[in-house]
């Protein structure tokens, strides 16, 4: 073989398992959020990914895998994400939870390619039972962690007559509102906005922890 021949097959032979699968998954998530998913097909990620359909066979072996593995891809992100925010947002309750908002609406979490994945998942959902449960498995770890930080600000803002959980639910599904609105209407809706509306509505709840915040 000619060195000329080495130079242009080396990278795709030498390219590692894990990051020829990362590139297909962030090829599929570029070809969900313009084709959706039952328009996503094998080919598409391939010319999406500039790389073989042959080669999407080999790694994934069927367009069901591949969309499995692209969901947890998303799902395993977002928890990373936030547990991120968990260790590294602050000693107190309300900088975690702070942190957790701004990690929701991130660059890396709030992309509109992934909005989309995480539009069209949670759609099907309901008729894929695999997908049902990794988003469920995700939406409880996070709704939990939710719940347990707005528990630690009652009790350590002294609040009466409120329950952690129902808070909780409140916050998470007006993130997810939030989200899609980022989605479909991102002409009027932008990252710090929606930020800026979560962190008013904690203000109202936890009026001693954030009624005085400028974030």
């Amino acid at each position: 073989m000619s060195p000329t021949a080495q130079k242009i097959r080396s990278p795709q032979r030498t390219a590692s398992k894990q990051a020829r699968q990362t590139q297909l998954i962030k090829a599929t998530i570029r070809s969900i959020a313009k084709h959706g998913l039952s328009d996503t097909t094998m080919a598409k990620v391939a010319k999406e990914a500039g790389l073989s359909q042959g080669l999407i066979n080999l790694h994934f072996q069927s367009k069901d895998r591949l969309l499995v593995e692209t969901l947890r891809f998303v799902a395993d992100e977002y928890k990373w994400a936030w547990q991120q925010a968990l260790e590294n947002g602050g000693k107190s309750s309300a900088e975690k939870l702070t942190a957790v908002i701004e990690a929701d609406f991130g660059k890396v979490v709030c992309d509109r390619n992934k909005l989309a994945v995480w539009f069209a998942f949670w759609g099907e959902s309901k008729s894929r039972p695999i997908y049902r449960k990794i988003c469920t498995a995700l939406d409880e770890e996070y709704d939990e962690m939710l719940t347990r930080l707005c528990a630690d600000l009652i009790q350590e803002g002294g609040y009466s007559g409120i329950d952690s959980e129902p808070i909780a639910t409140a916050l998470s599904a007006m993130g997810e509102g939030l989200w899609l609105d980022l989605l479909v209407a991102p002409e009027s809706m932008d990252r710090e906005a929606a930020k800026a509306t979560c962190m008013a509505y904690l203000a109202a709840v936890f009026p001693n922890h954030f009624g005085n915040s400028s974030r």
